[in-house]
């Protein structure tokens, strides 16, 4: 029998996060956050965990680490931020606080889940007897 989704909470994903921003954000944001992760994740894996009675805890380490960057950009993105100003000889330029998705260590923790796709094709090499 699969488990059916969400496989994971918002209280896991606000349990987790050091972000204050994250940790406030409501809980239908944080649902569409982690929709988008498992998503994500089952785009990785190639695989939709359908023999699964349990989901295993790297496949939802890797969801909320996923949607903790997924809810993070999106507060970033709302947010009016100067990048850089100058004036007369002094300039400054603010770093962006954005979480690369791809940086994420995903691979490392899905490793053992991750199903490869056929080619496609099939190849028969065949020999004269």
């Amino acid at each position: 029998m699969a488990v059916e989704r969400p496989w994971v909470v918002p209280k896991d994903v606000k349990e987790y996060t050091s972000h204050k921003d994250v940790a406030g954000r409501k809980d239908e944001k944080l649902v569409f956050d982690i929709a988008r992760a498992e998503m994500k994740v089952i785009h990785i894996t190639n695989n939709k965990f359908a023999d699964y009675e349990v989901i295993p805890e790297p496949v939802k380490m890797a969801i909320v680490l996923v949607a903790e960057a997924y809810a993070k950009n999106d507060i970033e993105a709302s947010k009016k931020k100067i990048k850089s100003e100058s004036f007369d000889d002094y300039s400054y330029t603010a770093e962006e606080a954005t979480i690369d998705i791809d940086s994420i260590d995903l691979e490392g923790l899905l490793d053992d889940y991750i199903i490869t796709k056929g080619s496609g094709r099939t190849v028969m090499k065949l020999r004269s007897l």
